[in-house]
């Protein structure tokens, strides 16, 4: 099996095992810095710390290739079904783009453009899972990008927003562009997720390099 097949339990293991909350056969990323949860294969077992540690903590959102089996204790909310890409061969930097380094004294603005935006699941701490960058205009947030998941050999780029007023510019794209060269840079491959429906999304990637590795089933629980 792939690393990143179950991508959350290879990170959690791992590069941001201090991040990991939970025991055994089941964990998951504190609360303020991302919603996933995960479990080691899904024998009754580990569904069943899954389904506690739901219980304990909150809902949670499970990311991985196959389809996740009932969780004792849990109901499911949404499902829907995504796609993995990797960039092996990410598509250069722009040299002339100007960005800046985030990081806690941005975090209340990027808190708050991710809000707006919905990228995905963004809370207080999300920004202390990777390096971010942005672009400003007049003070203001209108773009960031940054890393979310980590594994040995792998990073994920995720993050990435542009505000409605600023959108049709490339920032996105370059900012994709900026911080997948930096995980290159650092000797691990780029990867990201996206809904296997939101086809404009995975044109744009591909056109930054990235390829399709797997189909992934992303699963919403909830307490029961």
């Amino acid at each position: 099996m792939h690393s990143l097949d179950n991508p959350a339990w290879a990170a959690l293991c791992t590069s941001q095992k201090h991040l990991a909350r939970g025991q055994g056969l089941a964990l998951r990323y504190d609360q303020d810095h991302a919603t996933f949860a995960t479990a080691v294969g899904h024998n009754y077992e580990p569904l069943v710390m899954l389904g506690a540690l739901v219980a304990a903590t909150g809902p949670a959102i499970v990311i991985e290739k196959d389809p996740l089996p009932p969780v004792p204790g849990t109901i499911v909310r949404k499902h829907r079904m995504g796609v993995q890409m990797l960039a092996e061969a990410p598509m250069p930097a722009d040299p002339d783009f100007a960005f800046e380094e985030l990081g806690d004294a941005d975090a209340a603005q990027m808190l708050a453009l991710a809000t707006l935006t919905e990228p995905g699941p963004f809370f207080a701490r999300t920004h202390r899972l990777g390096r971010f960058i942005g672009v400003r205009r007049e003070g203001r947030l209108i773009a960031m990008a940054g890393e979310r998941m980590r594994t040995l050999g792998f990073a994920e780029v995720s993050g990435v927003c542009t505000h409605p007023d600023f959108r049709g510019l490339g920032l996105a794209g370059r900012l994709m562009r900026a911080v997948a060269a930096r995980i290159v840079e650092q000797g691990d491959i780029p990867f990201l997720h996206a809904y296997a429906d939101n086809a404009s999304a995975i044109a744009l990637y591909e056109r930054l390099g990235y390829r399709h590795r797997i189909d992934v089933n992303v699963t919403v629980l909830v307490p029961a």
